[in-house]
């Protein structure tokens, strides 16, 4: 449905850290479904030599939320999308809870993040919902919370 140019226009992250490479279905304001291709060619697994046991290619579980929040920042900036963090609103992760972890994510696995909109205050948004593989699912997110800020007021003040 909607591959890099709409995500890359939603989202500032890029090469390493853009976790997110396609989105497969958007209801704006309520629910996104998103995918990650996870692969040996991510910079995280460089390192790993030939002896590396399997349980060594786990997909780093700060990655997997990270991949999962990204998509519900493209669910909160689907209708004002805003890459540039140094004017307009600058979105900012505000903290998780219930975030469970099923089952490792190896290389060659494809994460379907489903997020949705739990509730919204202003310029705060709250997000649940969880991550697939195969229909299996890997990790639930009970909450994340998301706000946003104007980017004047997140700058230094002159010295």
């Amino acid at each position: 449905m909607n591959g890099q140019r709409e995500i890359r226009g939603r989202l500032p992250h890029r090469y390493p850290v853009l976790l997110v490479d396609r989105v497969t279905h958007v209801d704006p304001g309520r629910a996104l479904t998103a995918l990650k291709a996870v692969t040996c060619n991510e910079p995280w697994y460089a390192d790993l030599g030939p002896d590396t046991p399997e349980e060594g290619f786990g997909y780093p579980k700060p990655l997997l939320v990270e991949s999962w929040c990204q998509s519900a920042g493209v669910l909160a900036t689907w209708e004002a999308p805003n890459p540039d963090v140094l004017t307009g609103q600058v979105m900012l992760f505000g903290g998780m809870t219930g975030v469970e972890f099923h089952r490792t994510v190896l290389p060659g696995d494809v994460l379907e993040h489903r997020v949705r909109v739990e509730r919204r205050v202003d310029d705060t948004v709250m997000f649940e919902g969880e991550s697939l593989v195969d229909g299996e699912t890997v990790m639930t997110v009970g909450r994340i919370v998301m706000a946003f800020r104007p980017a004047e007021v997140l700058r230094p003040e002159a010295s």
